[in-house]
């Protein structure tokens, strides 16, 4: 047997217990053929075999990114940069900058930002201060998905005025004299997205390539994309035909849930698809509804009420009796269901809808996941064993957020957050995946790893230490795992014969390297389907 490539004198972490370490790998036509010794592995070495020394350099399977947004990450030249202001003058100025090289009447959008984590004011900006920043445009700020603001420009494209109503699921916030702020939450944001001009389908191409090489760049080789429409499906389609994908995309699909159940039950089934349509490069994996807010916004939906207020339990964008008719509908026509849930009592919903769902038919092979799930109790997690629920969650929120969930939710809630320890002991470590939620939480996986065996945020402080995870779990995690979401763990996420060839070369010793410096980790080479995406 002729092969493409050998690597030889690594370090191989390959996360699959029959050959646990390895110092030798093997590649043909994308695929491991061979993992052990270098000498074993030499052997199988032609003269047109590219043959590279990995110098004792560390290599472990390609991340995976359960739950990423990454065409973010391609959006650079498009949108105004606030990831790294950090006071309300910085964001003022940035937004000033951005709109002076712009027509007057052209809508400008920001990059995904944290507002009450990120500024020292701790605030959302006001329609008064866009409105002084950019007199002469219509601004779009989103934030982590569940607020955006907007100045009085926008607010009137959008025919929003004080007299505005609320709409279901969501709040247009509100001064002390009744005036609408600028600030909107949740479903109030659409009343704005649906009169902004949205990305084309060639701007789209653009970020997802632009996107997927940074990813690379971090070792990931996979991504699950949630809430994409049909012109993101469409653009990545187009890279997958010209072959220009860096890293393998589990899709999932976002119909509008606001609309009656017959209509819901129309738009899925004229689809004409359902879960796993695609290959090892893109597949549809799911349908992805939104439940509930964040943990720093105060709006996710709690049992009990938040700090200081007796009357706040969060948000819910629909009755539990929708969610469930939307959950049943889908799993019907053949859909796996991915919801978003970060408070207990929207995890509870969920299950609620799920235990529905797997009343008509079982659901357990269908891989339905709770994403997020940030809040979940331990019987909550039973209740998603029983069911065959995965969890799909995001350690990076500890590291610049836990100090906002603290004084959003107390300390007791947000020692609590992210219960990756219950949830490996509860569910096993095949059904918890993780992610970063990009560009929510920074794309860098070294930093979910240091974030799951730590617990620690930038500040040293630990959070619910007794949540921790071992470092071969959270790698498993961030690799192995993500595989079983999008029905893939046959054929990726660790490094063994007949897998696809996707892997990472790393800077340090993972396994060695000291728990604080996990995080600064680099990538020196990335692989997918034995070709080289990304060398340092």
């Amino acid at each position: 047997m002729t092969v493409d490539t050998v690597y030889l004198n690594g370090n191989l972490i390959t996360l699959d217990p029959d050959v646990p370490a390895a110092s030798a790998v093997a590649i043909r036509a994308g695929r491991f053929v061979a993992v052990g010794a270098d000498a074993d592995v030499r052997a199988l070495a032609g003269p047109d075999t590219e043959v590279v020394d990995l110098a004792g350099a560390t290599v472990v399977p390609g991340f995976n990114d359960s739950h990423c947004h990454i065409e973010f990450a391609g959006q650079d030249e498009l949108v105004i940069d606030l990831s790294g202001v950090r006071t309300v003058a910085e964001a003022l100025a940035a937004i000033r900058e951005f709109v002076a090289g712009r027509a007057g009447g052209e809508w400008v959008t920001g990059s995904g930002w944290h507002p009450p984590a990120q500024l020292v004011e701790a605030r959302y900006l006001t329609r008064a201060d866009l409105d002084d920043a950019a007199p002469h445009n219509p601004v779009f700020l989103p934030t982590v998905g569940h607020v955006a603001m907007t100045n009085s420009s926008g607010l009137e494209r959008a025919g929003i005025d004080d007299s505005t109503p609320d709409p279901s699921g969501g709040t247009i916030d509100r001064d002390a004299a009744g005036r609408a702020t600028g600030v909107l939450y949740e479903n109030a944001i659409d009343l704005v997205t649906a009169v902004k001009p949205g990305w084309t389908i060639e701007e789209l191409e653009v970020q997802f390539a632009a996107g997927l090489a940074r990813a690379n760049s971090f070792g990931i080789t996979s991504v699950l994309q949630p809430w994409l429409d049909p012109r993101g499906i469409q653009a990545l389609q187009r890279l997958w035909l010209d072959r220009r994908l860096t890293a393998r995309v589990g899709a999932m699909w976002k119909p509008d849930p606001s609309v009656s159940l017959d209509e819901w039950r129309r738009t899925v089934e004229a689809s004409g698809v359902s879960s796993w349509f695609g290959n090892e490069w893109l597949k549809l994996v799911g349908i992805k509804i939104f439940l509930d807010g964040g943990m720093t916004l105060r709006t996710a939906l709690m049992h009990d009420e938040y700090p200081g207020d007796g009357h706040d339990h969060g948000m819910a964008t629909m009755s539990p009796e929708h969610l469930t008719g939307l959950v049943v509908i889908a799993h019907e026509l053949g859909w796996r269901l991915g919801v978003h849930c970060v408070g207990d009592r929207a995890v509870d919903h969920v299950l609620d809808a799920f235990e529905a769902a797997n009343r008509v038919g079982p659901i357990a092979d269908r891989r339905f996941a709770l994403i997020h799930g940030s809040l979940a109790r331990r019987e909550q997690l039973e209740r998603a064993r029983a069911l065959g629920v995965r969890l799909e969650l995001q350690p990076a929120f500890l590291w610049g957020k836990a100090a906002t969930i603290e004084k959003a939710l107390g300390t007791a809630t947000a020692s609590r957050a992210i219960p990756m320890r219950s949830a490996l002991d509860v569910l096993g470590i095949d059904s918890v995946s993780m992610g970063t939620d990009f560009p929510v939480n920074d794309l860098n996986p070294f930093l979910g790893l240091q974030l799951a065996v730590t617990r620690k945020d930038l500040r040293g402080v630990a959070y619910g230490p007794g949540e921790a995870v071992t470092r071969e779990e959270a790698l498993r995690s961030y690799t192995a795992s993500g595989a079983f979401a999008t029905r893939d763990e046959t054929v990726k996420g660790t490094i063994t014969p007949g897998k696809l060839a996707d892997f990472a070369v790393l800077s340090a010793d993972y396994l060695r390297t000291a728990e604080e410096h996990i995080k600064d980790i680099e990538v020196i080479r990335t692989v997918v389907d034995g070709r080289v995406v990304f060398e340092k």
